[in-house]
């Protein structure tokens, strides 16, 4: 199928987004979804909805509304979801590219969200092609939620900053990652690589560190959940102890030479 025939747009009527409300519900749950008298509220009051089409179908969704803290106004991102069938066509880029021209309509400069760092797919449209990134770390941010993704494991979250009238922070092509794992590994007797120890000396302001995280971590809590509570655990360490020495995440990338783990790369800014 071709993403050449989804189109993007804006929704705006108590019926769209009422539309969106049953997506969100068959994505994660009926108690998971949010009431469209919230949504409309929203939206004429500084918030935003964005509805991904595949001729009339409404096929994903993104939802944001306006924050305020420190005297800064910005555009939180609330939730983005894909119809499952429709997954794997670059929809999650295309709405939060829309979403970056409409906030820039409204006068924003900064739009906000949260994800679990050790979902991948996540993390490297949200790094990597957006050039957003990453220094706070927030341990069980959402608490237990029941739904199929995230049931049976914290609900850890990464806050992203994404300064949309900003470049990206400047990376090289290619990484050098021998000698600034933050994370030693080992496999266990099935060949899945296990974390150790985390690596909390190396503070070096210049260059980059690297965190390396499992590629698919859906597989990993399917197959060995005390191994993906061991991954969570050992990875929150690291974040926490070297965004708080003031570093930050800016990019993710695949290892060529072990494609079962992507890596984190973490820079002073």
């Amino acid at each position: 199928m071709s993403d050449k025939n989804i189109f993007i747009r804006t929704l705006k009527t108590i019926d769209e987004l009422e539309e969106l409300r049953r997506l969100e519900s068959l994505i994660w749950s009926e108690y998971e979804s949010i009431p469209s008298s919230q949504t409309i509220t929203a939206i004429k009051n500084g918030g935003m909805a964005l509805g991904a089409f595949l001729e009339e179908e409404l096929i994903g969704f993104q939802y944001s509304f306006p924050g305020f803290i420190n005297n800064k106004i910005y555009l939180c991102s609330h939730t983005l979801g894909i119809h499952p069938e429709y997954r794997k066509l670059g929809i999650g880029e295309k709405l939060k590219l829309a979403q970056k021209e409409e906030s820039l309509k409204m006068g924003y400069d900064l739009i906000t969200w949260t994800y679990d760092p050790l979902e991948t797919v996540n993390g490297y449209l949200n790094l990597h092609k957006l050039g957003a990134k990453c220094s706070i770390y927030v341990e069980n941010c959402y608490g237990e939620m029941q739904d199929e993704l995230n049931q049976g494991m914290p609900s850890d979250r990464f806050t992203v900053d994404w300064w949309i009238k900003e470049a990206s922070v400047e990376r090289p092509s290619q990484y050098e990652v021998d000698g600034r794992l933050l994370i030693w590994l080992d496999r266990d007797l099935n060949g899945n690589f296990v974390p150790l120890e985390p690596v909390l000396n190396q503070d070096s302001s210049k260059g980059f560190l690297f965190v390396p995280v499992p590629s698919d971590f859906q597989i990993i809590k399917k197959i060995n959940p005390d191994l993906a509570l061991s991954w969570r655990r050992c990875t929150r360490e690291v974040f926490v102890h070297y965004f708080e020495k003031g570093w930050s995440a800016i990019d993710l990338f695949r290892s060529k030479s072990n494609p079962e783990l992507c890596y984190y790369v973490l820079k002073k800014l």
